[in-house]
């Protein structure tokens, strides 16, 4: 059953504290959308990367993982790789030929990337306002149950699918000391019924080895104010 979220705004409070998974992979990469040229990773997981890893892990199309902190708990470590990218989108026309024309299509990128990340991905679970069991500790208590025994719905990555992510149960490792502005970061990506895509955005802040993550981005925030008045 399909559930349209782009017009919603998760609850002020939720019923349960959040929960916390760790996340560590060998590389990982965040893309930051001003630099085009060459592919630069933000520092951090970002929230939406983070919210894509937990739906890889367990996925319902009546909830969503909101994420409310990321912590970091190895030292930011920075590594450059040069990497064969496609110029172009899979499109109807390359479908239909059966082939992409790798000499035309294929480009060479300097990517900036980050490698040995550790991280605490602290969130909780929203129930879509539609559906009749508005309990959302089961779903949590399932994810919570899928990563002890290691299993996803499909494969978590740290950005892109060559990088894998080992998800598995919390434990009491501290954040790193770490303090940062980070500038505007990504906070969410809203699926259209158009079949587009709809970013929003929030100034990012570490703080001690924590980025808290607000329950709305700028552009939300920016409506709701409107809404108000």
């Amino acid at each position: 059953m399909h559930h349209d979220w782009a017009d919603l705004r998760p609850p002020e409070a939720f019923p349960y504290p959040d929960f916390g998974v760790q996340v560590r992979g060998d590389l990982a990469v965040f893309t930051r959308p001003e630099l085009t040229s060459e592919r630069v990773s933000y520092p951090i997981l970002t929230p939406p990367a983070a919210e894509g890893i937990l739906s890889a892990v367990s996925w319902k199309p009546e909830i969503r993982w909101v994420i409310t902190a990321i912590e970091v708990l190895a030292p930011v470590t920075w590594t450059t790789m040069r990497r064969n990218e496609s110029g172009t989108a899979i499109t109807r026309s390359h479908q239909d030929q059966g082939y992409l024309d790798l000499d035309d299509a294929i480009q060479q990128r300097m990517t900036t990337l980050l490698r040995d990340v550790h991280y605490r991905i602290r969130a909780n679970a929203w129930v879509h306002p539609d559906v009749d069991d508005q309990d959302a500790a089961k779903w949590r208590d399932m994810l919570q149950r899928r990563v002890r025994k290691g299993q996803s719905f499909r494969q978590p990555f740290l950005g892109m699918r060559e990088f894998i992510a080992d998800i598995f149960p919390d434990d009491d490792t501290p954040p790193i000391k770490w303090d940062e502005d980070l500038g505007i970061m990504s906070h969410r990506i809203d699926y259209l019924p158009s079949g587009k895509e709809e970013y929003d955005w929030f100034e990012a802040k570490v703080v001690g080895g924590v980025m808290q993550v607000p329950r709305l981005g700028l552009l939300a925030q920016q409506r709701a104010s409107l809404g108000a008045s």
